[in-house]
C-alpha cells in the first residue's frame, strides 16, 4: 500500500487555489513548469507536487529548492488519476487547479482562470486554452470534444491558433484545468481504474450527467508539450487510451444515446483498428479494447449508480457533443453558447 510523506512550509490561512502537479520522471520539463507557476501575477495559491515514485530526483530537488511547495511522495506510481485524487484530499483551496509537469503557464494564467470563474459564477469547471509548446502558433487543445459516436479528442489539436471566446466545451483537459475542489471530491475525483488517459473526459462526462457545465476560459493560456514522459503513440498511451475510451462510453452514455450510438461506437472503433495498420498500432489498440470488454463489471456498476443520479437528459448531453461521429478527423474546436 502506498504511503505518503509531506515536506514544505504551510502558510496560515486557506488559499483560494490549490495547484496540483503530478510528476513521474518529469525532470526535463518540471523545472520550467514550476518556474512559470512561481511567476504568476495571481499569488493566492498553494502548490502541491506529487512524486509518483520517480527515480530522477527532480520533484525532490524542486521541493528542497522552494519551501513553499508541498511535496507528496509515493512509493508506487499511482498514476495521474490517483495522484491527483490524493493531492485533492490534502489541498486547502476553494478551487483545485491541475497542471501537467510539461505544461507552461503564461504569467496571468491563474488570474485569468479566477476572472473567468467570476464571469461565469454558475460554472464549477474551467478548461484552459492550450498551445503547442514547440509551436505556439498552433493549438494543443481548446477543451475536450466528444463525438456522437462516443470518441473523445482535444478540440483544435494541431490547428492554427485563432481568436476564441469563452464557450461551453464537453470537458476540460486534465493538463490545465480548474474545478471546484469540494465538487471534485463529492463526485469521487478521477476514476482511479483508468490510471491515466481519458480520466479527464470521464470526469467531465460525470459532471454533465449531474448538470454541471464545463467552460473554456479562452484567455487562460498554457503551452503544453504533451506526453513528454510516455510518448504520444507509445504502446502504454495507446493501450490505456483505447481501454479507457470504451469504459468512458459504457459508464456515462445515457440509456437512449447508448442504444442509438453503440453501433456507431463499434463501427468507429473498428475503423480506428484498421487505420492503426498504417502506424503499427492495431495490435496494441485491440489489446486495449479487449481489456475494456473483458473487465466491464466495475464500469457497469458505476453506470447504474451514475444513471440513477443523472440530472441531464440525452438532449442536453447531445447538445455539447460534436454531432459528426468522425469529427476527430478534423480536430475542430467545438464551443457552444454558455447557458446560465
Amino acid at each position: 500500500m502506498a504511503r505518503a510523506s509531506q515536506s514544505g512550509k504551510i502558510e496560515s490561512g486557506e488559499p483560494l487555489i490549490s495547484v496540483v502537479v503530478v510528476a513521474y520522471q518529469s525532470g526535463p520539463t518540471l523545472g520550467r513548469c514550476l518556474a512559470a507557476l512561481k511567476a504568476q501575477t495571481f499569488t493566492d495559491f498553494e502548490t502541491l507536487l506529487v512524486d509518483n515514485a520517480s527515480t530522477d530526483g527532480a520533484a525532490v530537488a524542486a521541493a528542497e529548492a522552494d519551501p513553499a511547495i508541498r511535496l507528496l511522495r509515493f512509493e508506487d506510481n499511482l498514476g495521474f488519476a490517483a495522484g491527483n485524487n490524493r493531492a485533492a484530499e490534502q489541498a486547502r483551496g476553494r478551487w483545485l487547479v491541475l497542471l501537467n509537469p510539461d505544461a507552461y503557464a503564461e504569467s496571468d494564467w491563474l488570474e485569468r482562470l479566477v476572472a473567468a470563474a467570476e464571469r461565469h459564477p454558475g460554472v464549477a469547471c474551467l478548461a484552459s486554452l492550450q498551445l503547442d509548446a514547440a509551436d505556439p502558433t498552433r493549438l494543443d487543445g481548446a477543451g475536450d470534444v466528444m463525438t456522437s459516436a462516443g470518441i473523445p479528442f482535444r478540440g483544435g489539436y494541431g490547428k492554427a491558433r485563432r481568436p476564441l471566446e469563452d464557450g461551453e466545451v464537453f470537458s476540460a483537459c486534465g493538463a490545465a484545468m480548474m474545478i471546484d475542489r469540494r465538487l471534485f471530491l463529492e463526485i469521487g475525483g478521477f476514476d482511479e481504474r483508468f490510471f491515466c488517459y481519458c480520466e479527464d473526459v470521464d470526469l467531465g462526462y460525470r459532471l454533465r450527467l449531474l448538470g454541471h457545465a464545463t467552460v473554456l476560459a479562452a484567455d487562460a493560456v498554457v503551452s503544453h508539450v504533451g506526453s513528454a514522459t510516455l510518448g504520444v503513440r507509445s504502446d502504454f498511451a495507446v493501450f490505456h487510451g483505447s481501454r479507457n475510451r470504451v469504459w468512458t462510453f459504457v459508464k456515462n452514455t445515457p440509456p437512449l444515446l447508448l442504444w442509438l450510438t453503440a453501433p456507431l461506437h463499434a463501427a468507429v472503433t473498428a475503423g480506428l483498428l484498421l487505420l492503426g495498420l498504417k502506424r503499427g498500432l492495431t495490435r496494441v489498440t485491440w489489446r486495449g479494447v479487449r481489456a475494456a470488454l473483458g473487465d466491464l463489471g466495475p464500469a457497469l456498476a458505476a453506470r447504474r449508480e451514475l444513471q440513477a443520479r443523472r440530472k441531464a437528459d440525452s438532449g442536453r448531453i447531445l447538445r455539447v457533443m460534436a454531432w459528426d461521429p468522425v469529427a476527430f478527423f478534423g480536430r475542430r474546436v467545438v464551443l457552444r453558447s454558455i447557458r446560465g
